[in-house]
């Protein structure tokens, strides 16, 4: 840990200076309270660093919240050992890849799973408990529920440390939710244009206004729509794998958590609105999620509740390597290398997420060891991903 101002607070030992500076700018608004507390996997982001947990007083900057809202991981430890798997996992790779849409953009042709349906009721529900209609920002809200998209999402097989074997995946709120935040960060930008601020993607909403209620109440539901997308996901993600082992699936244990997302918590003696961007909730005993990048580990883990990171830990590795930098450096013959034994969908489009382009995430568990426990390390046995 390490104070670099009055009001940012490091845990990165890997903090490039373009990062630091986003930091400090986000740090310096003037409804900070106490301090944003830097994470070890911290990247820069848009308007606010990627791995930044922002305590603010009365406002909310939503592009400090993200773009995709709600964004997350889900895990489910299975009864099975790598030792009762069938030796050929390209099978269960397809199988996955034909029941969850994968690219962006994607959604499926038609709802017609019951579990879907009740999922979908749930949130029709909750929209009009909120006062809007998700079809004003996407027409296709509905059949992107259990959709995965693109970039660094994931689904995967993975094995624990004993050989237990579970099943992980990370996405979020999909078309609905990027529309949602991208609206309500331009309304921000539209009210502070009269402001001086260090970025105008640190434009904010004031708590008490119309703009700031609404807001909070299509962003909690589009939190909800993205755990509901886990979930969904992952029940196709179960039928698949049993399917493929040729029996049924116990859910032995089920972690379902977001990383880009704000709540009213208790900090400091204080009630504060706190985005995580990039970050997961530590608090004591709490069970998170921190995954690796494609072809490393991730972690299952149980929070600390260090009060000075504000209950926070990392959401992963972060990149080191911009999309566009990494795929002048590295070639698919690297990804083949360091894909060495995963089964995954050997293709020229996933260049840009070698683990190379991340920061170790071994390193960025070092650095979060005041932060949280890990309870076990993942290692892929199949990955899916989306163009």
């Amino acid at each position: 840990m390490e104070t670099l101002t009055p009001t940012l607070i490091s845990w990165a030992s890997i903090l490039e200076d373009d990062t630091r500076a986003q930091a400090e700018q986000t740090a310096e608004m003037p409804f900070i309270d106490p301090h944003v507390a830097l994470m070890p996997d911290a990247h820069l982001g848009l308007g606010a660093t990627v791995g930044s947990v922002i305590p603010t007083l009365g406002a909310i900057i939503p592009a400090a919240v993200g773009v995709d809202i709600g964004c997350g991981m889900i895990a489910v430890r299975t009864q099975y050992a790598t030792h009762e798997l069938p030796g050929d996992r390209k099978p269960v790779r397809e199988a996955i890849e034909r029941a969850v849409p994968l690219n962006a953009g994607a959604s499926n042709r038609k709802v017609s799973r019951e579990h879907t349906r009740a999922r979908l009721e749930r949130l029709r529900d909750l929209a009009a408990e909120a006062g809007f209609d998700p079809a004003s920002y996407a027409q296709r809200w509905d059949l992107q529920l259990g959709t995965l998209g693109s970039g660094n999402h994931f689904i995967e097989i993975t094995a624990d440390e004993d050989g237990g074997v579970w099943l992980f995946l990370h996405s979020g709120s999909r078309g609905v939710g990027n529309r949602i935040a991208q609206k309500h960060i331009a309304v921000a930008r539209e009210l502070c244009a009269g402001e001086d601020l260090p970025h105008r993607d640190l434009a904010y909403l004031t708590e008490g206004t119309e703009a700031f209620d609404a807001y909070v109440r299509e962003m909690r539901w589009a939190q909800t729509y993205a755990l509901l997308n886990r979930e969904e996901m992952m029940d196709r993600v179960v039928r698949q794998f049993g399917e493929w082992v040729g029996g049924d699936v116990q859910r032995v244990e089920e972690i379902n958590c977001h990383h880009n997302y704000t709540e009213r918590e208790h900090h400091y003696g204080q009630d504060v609105w706190l985005s995580r961007k990039g970050a997961i909730n530590a608090e004591k005993g709490r069970p998170g999620l921190i995954p690796g990048s494609m072809g490393t580990a991730s972690y299952v883990v149980v929070g600390k509740g260090d009060p000075v990171s504000l209950c926070s830990a990392p959401h992963g590795a972060g990149r080191e390597y911009s999309r566009t930098r990494a795929r002048k450096t590295f070639t698919a013959d690297d990804l083949r290398v360091a894909m060495a034994g995963i089964e995954y969908r050997d293709t020229d489009a996933f260049i840009d997420e070698i683990p190379a382009a991340y920061k170790d995430i071994d390193r960025v568990m070092a650095d979060a060891a005041e932060l949280v426990d890990v309870r076990h390390v993942l290692r892929q046995l199949v990955n899916v991903k989306g163009d």
